[in-house]
């Protein structure tokens, strides 16, 4: 069964984004883009909510900017053709290889691990990954910590009144001094 990941860059005090809705805080460097590019490989498909998918909309026509470095068009080879699954109540159409989803974020993983295939099932977005998170869906967390307090914001971690049990995977430190933690839930 293909294992559900929620992977997002986070502030040391827990969150995705600032008080002010930014993320300007966690552009990543070299190595941290190149770690994301290694990361998205293993992703067949990625779920999101309607903020990430909205941000991650500059991706689809990048590769027209002559200025972009031989990575960036390297993640818009891997990002593009990826498909996407969008949870949005205001969205009526998507671009790319996105689709708006039909059904519950529980419905759409049973759905996409009943199908053949191999590769992650990717959730970005904090509100998405809360929802999958109470029903006991997410497999991995994979944090990407940048040395930074920003305060308040949307939170990385679902806010909620259940115990998840945690086994430590993987520890990367960057010369940026970001930290990337993945832990695998026990069960």
């Amino acid at each position: 069964m293909r294992s559900v990941t929620y992977s997002m860059n986070v502030s040391l005090d827990g969150y995705i984004t600032g008080p002010d809705g930014g993320i300007d805080w966690s552009v990543p460097d070299a190595d941290v883009f190149r770690f994301w590019i290694d990361e998205i490989r293993g992703v067949s498909v990625h779920l999101m909510g309607r903020r990430l998918y909205e941000t991650m909309l500059y991706w689809e026509t990048a590769d027209q900017d002559p200025s972009l470095d031989d990575d960036q068009r390297e993640w818009i080879a891997l990002w593009n053709p990826l498909p996407k699954v969008v949870f949005s109540r205001t969205l009526s159409e998507v671009q790319g290889h996105a689709r708006l989803a039909s059904g519950s974020v529980a419905e759409e993983i049973a759905r996409l691990r009943a199908e053949p295939g191999e590769g992650e099932i990717a959730i970005g977005g904090a509100t998405l990954a809360a929802e999958a998170a109470a029903s006991g869906l997410i497999d991995e967390y994979r944090a990407m910590v940048h040395p930074v307090l920003v305060g308040g914001g949307i939170p990385f971690f679902p806010q909620q009144e259940r115990r998840v049990d945690l086994e430590l995977v993987e520890t990367r430190t960057f010369g940026s001094r970001v930290v990337y933690v993945g832990y695998r839930v026990k069960r």
